[in-house]
């Protein structure tokens, strides 16, 4: 098994976590959706996993690049 480090790829308000800590996921399922500039923008799974690690909170600032969810495959 291994770790894959989903990141944002904008700057944005975490808005909703659609998501928990050991929820499966298929590739494309919205783990969180982020809010920039008065825009809802979802973040989701690049693959099928699980998910084990949610590193923000809703309302906290997430910057491009960061990392918001760790999933294991």
């Amino acid at each position: 098994m291994a770790d894959i480090e989903v990141e944002s790829e904008l700057t944005g308000n975490v808005w909703k976590i659609e998501v928990k800590e050991g929820d499966k996921v298929t590739e494309g399922t919205p783990l969180l959706i982020l809010e920039s500039m008065k825009m809802e923008i979802p973040l989701m799974s690049p693959e099928d996993g699980v998910v084990a690690r949610i590193l923000v909170a809703e309302g906290d600032v997430l910057n491009e690049g960061a990392v918001a969810v760790v999933l294991t495959v």
